[in-house]
């Protein structure tokens, strides 16, 4: 959901709201069904919705939680090139399939390759600078990472004109969450119709399909299986596109599929990630563990013979070992998935590869690894709401406010207390909006997630 969405026609932005119109968008039945797939759209006929730039403010879904805009990232990328004109940034309409959007993105990055080259020869300037003839860097960050994938594995010819791929919380092996975002237990104080329009957006999307979980997570008792179409059916979701999704990961799974040279992943730890789930009466609960394997694919089990399992956690969305499948060596980051593109120590990472000095830099050395949980469907405006600051260490000097997303203002300052091992807060959102909420602790990066803060009225449903 990293691009802006615009109605072909009238230019109307459908996606990438200002946080001033966010919360009044959800609770406006328009949005979902504007960006619900047609009829027609299942058939192949597309331009209806138009990509048309990366992610400028700040987002926010139910369950996904906030997604950060890429101003920071682009910064970063422009800051490690000789000239501007080598970067392509490529949006995309995230609504479809990751195979259509590979194919989109493998002729943009051949042509701007070309387009590129051509432009520095010509300009004795430019071509001092070189010491190689030019090569493709791909910077991906979640679904964009298996665009890329798809992109290289459509076009392989661009494999040998790629240096390195980036990527920054890539689901390679899919992610739990979005069978909760299909059909997950709605203990929530949010209106139901909320979550149904949700649900039923999510049911026509052949991308959100395209992220569903690709490894044992269904918990049976004794035993744990894959999630299939006609499960996927069930949750509400549709079957055709479960089975057109299981078929794409099979293929990156496959003997002989393609490897992205020189794979860097940049994985978000430490954060409550939902792992595996159950599921009862087609709805699903979310479960924080994921569960253990011989190296031949066996469950391992314990002496009464029950699938053992542990906590793995990652980053709010994709856990830990489903971001960093085929990577060179990965590095480990205590971020929020929506903000693995804008935290500080990540966007150093991405610098010092692009500009080789990588082997300068590794993960932050700081007190410890926090982890950040918020409400994942939102809060009600003037009624409290609780933060957690989690962490195996948790270091002296934590703090925790929370922010206006649109124009950085605090608006409150939480106050954190020793609560069952961990640090709590009880913060109140004054109005329906989108907030930030922000954590500091010396030595460690900021850690951000986003909420959205609902009108008080709608709680009826």
């Amino acid at each position: 959901m990293g691009s802006e969405l615009r109605d072909a026609k009238d230019g109307r932005l459908l996606w990438g709201l200002n946080p001033r119109l966010l919360e009044q968008a959800w609770r406006n039945s328009q949005m979902f069904q504007e960006l619900r797939l047609t009829p027609w759209e299942r058939a192949g006929t597309f331009g209806r919705v138009r990509a048309t730039a990366l992610l400028r403010a700040p987002a926010w879904a139910p369950v996904l939680q906030g997604f950060e805009p890429y101003a920071a990232l682009c910064r970063t990328v422009d800051d490690a090139v000789a000239d501007p004109r080598a970067v392509l940034t490529f949006p995309y309409d995230w609504r479809l399939s990751v195979e259509y959007n590979g194919r989109l993105l493998a002729r943009a990055a051949r042509r701007h390759l070309e387009t590129w080259t051509a432009t520095a020869t010509a300009e004795p300037a430019l071509r001092r600078l070189w010491e190689r003839p030019p090569r493709l860097v791909f910077v991906s960050h979640s679904m964009g990472g298996l665009v890329t994938w798809e992109a290289l594995d459509h076009h392989r010819d661009l494999v040998p004109d790629t240096r390195t791929v980036i990527t920054l919380g890539t689901p390679f092996l899919g992610a739990a969450k979005t069978a909760v975002v299909l059909n997950g237990d709605r203990g929530s104080r949010l209106p139901a119709r909320l979550l149904r329009n949700l649900q039923a957006l999510a049911a026509t999307l052949p991308g959100v399909h395209d992220l569903l979980p690709d490894y044992r997570c269904v918990d049976e008792g004794l035993e744990v299986v894959r999630l299939d179409p006609l499960m996927v059916e069930a949750l509400g979701g549709d079957r055709e596109l479960a089975a057109a999704a299981i078929a794409r990961q099979s293929r990156m799974r496959a003997p002989g599929a393609v490897v992205m040279p020189d794979h860097r992943a940049v994985v978000g730890v430490a954060q409550e990630t939902v792992q595996s789930i159950r599921i009862s009466s087609a709805v699903v609960t979310a479960q924080y563990e994921a569960f253990l394997t011989h190296s031949d694919g066996r469950l391992r089990r314990d002496a009464h013979g029950i699938p053992e399992r542990r906590n793995r956690q990652g980053d709010g969305t994709v856990y830990r070992d489903a971001a960093c499948s085929g990577a060179v060596k990965p590095s480990y980051f205590p971020v929020q998935h929506g903000a693995l593109a804008e935290n500080e120590t990540a966007l150093k990472y991405v610098h010092a590869v692009l500009t080789e000095y990588d082997g300068l830099i590794g993960p932050p050395m700081g007190q410890g690894e926090l982890g950040l949980a918020v409400p994942e469907e939102g809060v009600i405006a003037g009624v409290p709401w609780t933060i957690r600051v989690t962490g195996r260490t948790v270091p002296a000097g934590v703090s925790c406010v929370l922010t206006d997303a649109d124009t950085g203002r605090q608006v409150a300052r939480a106050r954190l207390a020793a609560r069952d091992g961990e640090l709590a807060a009880t913060v109140t959102a004054p109005t329906p909006g989108l907030f930030r909420v922000v954590v500091t602790a010396g030595g460690i990066t900021p850690l951000t997630q986003l909420v959205l803060a609902h009108e008080p009225e709608d709680t009826a449903g």
